[in-house]
C-alpha cells in the first residue's frame, strides 16, 4: 500500500465540498457577464426603437406636470374639507410636488 493512495479520491466520489460551490459561483459570474455582453435585457415595457423627438418629449413632460398640479389640487381640497391645519396642508401638497416633479424631470425616458 503506498503512502499516496488517500491524496486522491475514488472517481465515484465528487471533488471536496469546498471547490463545488466556488465552481458554481464562478459559473454564475460567467453567465452574468454574457448576458451584459449581449446586450440590454427586455424589461417589462420593451425598448423604444427610436428616440423621441424634442417636441414629443416636452409635449410629454408639459401634460405630466399638470397631473401633477391636479393630484396636489386634489390632495390640498381633502385635506381642507377634512379642516387640517393650514400650514399642514400646504407642507403635504408642496413636498409631494416637489418629490414628484423631480421624478417626473429626473427621468430620461421623457
Amino acid at each position: 500500500m503506498s503512502s499516496d493512495a488517500g491524496a486522491n479520491p475514488p472517481p465515484d466520489r465528487p471533488p471536496s465540498a469546498e471547490a463545488e460551490p466556488a465552481a458554481r459561483e464562478a459559473r454564475q459570474r460567467e453567465r452574468e457577464r454574457e448576458s451584459r455582453r449581449r446586450g440590454p435585457t427586455a424589461g417589462m415595457v420593451p425598448g423604444r426603437e427610436r428616440r423621441r423627438t424634442k417636441v414629443e418629449r416636452g409635449a410629454m413632460r408639459v401634460i405630466a406636470t399638470g397631473g401633477i398640479i391636479g393630484i396636489a389640487v386634489i390632495m390640498g381640497a381633502v385635506l381642507v374639507d377634512q379642516e387640517v391645519a393650514g400650514w399642514i396642508v400646504g407642507l403635504a401638497v408642496g413636498l409631494t410636488s416637489v418629490v414628484l416633479a423631480a421624478l417626473l424631470w429626473s427621468s430620461r425616458q421623457l
